[in-house]
């Protein structure tokens, strides 16, 4: 294995490497995004071997993850967005969500996003809305409706306002509500979002 400038292996004697990909990865995707951002560029600006990242983070949505600090893999969390029917998607994502919140993880959760409001990473909180919780709803729905960039962006202004209200700043009766009373407020709101009539809130869902 060779690194950059032609060394040869793990740079010897160097227990920060990891913490340098992470420096390098933060600037980078903050600067440039997480679709234009290549792991070799990481390697690159870190002065590393590409591979040493598979090592340590496994592919680049793995250095993406840690890079936020996240306490769960949002993929994960998300996977039964794969499967559910497509009229269910609205309540399934908040369920998925909310029960992250609401479980021993979620404090860690909030923080990451308070650490990254407060610091002004707002490229990042927005490549990781985008490319990693956005992605399997636009999976879902791109082939079935028209407007998919504007569906998304309200259904991100759902999620960023209901973990402020709900988590930040701890707005009652919506901050202790139970998590399937908060589905069942909020769900129909976000599926239309998905796949409903955006000219009208009433509007019915087209699928």
């Amino acid at each position: 294995m060779t690194e950059a400038g032609g060394r040869t292996g793990r740079r010897t004697g160097k227990s920060d490497t990891r913490a340098q990909i992470l420096d390098s990865a933060r600037k980078l995707f903050s600067s440039n995004g997480f679709a234009q951002t290549s792991m070799r560029s990481v390697a690159t600006d870190a002065g590393v071997d590409v591979a040493l990242i598979s090592h340590y983070f496994g592919n680049k949505r793995g250095l993406f993850l840690e890079v936020v600090e996240l306490p769960v893999d949002p993929v994960t969390v998300l996977a039964p967005l794969a499967e559910v029917p497509i009229a269910e998607l609205g309540v399934t994502m908040l369920r998925q969500i909310l029960t992250v919140w609401d479980s021993p993880a979620g404090p860690a959760a909030v923080a990451a996003f308070r650490t990254a409001m407060a610091g002004g990473e707002d490229t990042m909180l927005r490549e990781f809305m985008l490319n990693i919780v956005l992605t399997p709803l636009r999976d879902r729905i791109e082939d079935q409706v028209e407007d998919v960039d504007t569906r998304l962006s309200l259904v991100a202004s759902q999620i960023a306002g209901l973990l402020v209200v709900r988590k930040v700043i701890g707005v009652e009766p919506i901050a202790s509500m139970p998590v399937e009373d908060v589905v069942r407020q909020v769900g129909p709101n976000v599926q239309r979002y998905l796949t409903g009539d955006l000219g009208s809130p009433g509007g019915s869902s087209p699928l």
